[in-house]
């Protein structure tokens, strides 16, 4: 019923966490906020998992340069993915970051011609968590990567 049960690749188990509130049938519903994802991480629980994970990763390592981080930053994992740099950052220092921050191609939003398109306050309220989770998250992920690098196929981040 997801994208993963047409995954051809078996992943190993130690590789995928999944956060069940979020699931697609989950208590919670969507995770929409930079808060949402950063409160994650904050529970102990959470974060053991999560280092014991990395830290059997790390162990097969010969020689670690450094980590490749992957993160939406236009919805809660912006926040999932400061906290993860946060750790990464933390525990292995003089360790390269290379962060990538991904943001979809959103429709063309706003004025179209001469025909202005006026947007129902649910409509605002998702661009206002889009462009906060997007600030937030360029800020935060860049201050704890070694070097931060926007991706989107949308000259403005997906931002209007």
């Amino acid at each position: 019923q997801v994208w993963s049960d047409y995954l051809n690749v078996h992943l190993h188990p130690k590789s995928i966490y999944v956060i069940r509130q979020y699931m697609h049938d989950g208590e919670c519903g969507c995770l929409e906020a930079f808060g949402q994802g950063e409160r994650l991480l904050q529970d102990p629980g959470c974060i053991e998992e999560l280092e014991d994970r990395l830290h059997f990763y790390v162990e097969e390592c010969d020689y670690l340069q450094g980590f490749q981080v992957l993160c939406d930053v236009h919805d809660g994992f912006s926040g999932v993915g400061a906290k993860v740099t946060e750790l990464l950052y933390d525990e292995y220092s003089g360790k390269g970051i290379l962060t990538w921050g991904l943001t979809p191609v959103t429709s063309n939003v706003g004025v179209n011609s001469n025909v202005w398109i006026f947007f129902s306050s649910q409509d605002s309220q998702k661009n206002f968590y889009r462009l906060m989770n997007t600030a937030l998250g360029i800020v935060h992920l860049s201050s704890h990567s070694s070097l931060f690098c926007p991706l989107s196929l949308s000259g403005s981040l997906g931002i209007k």
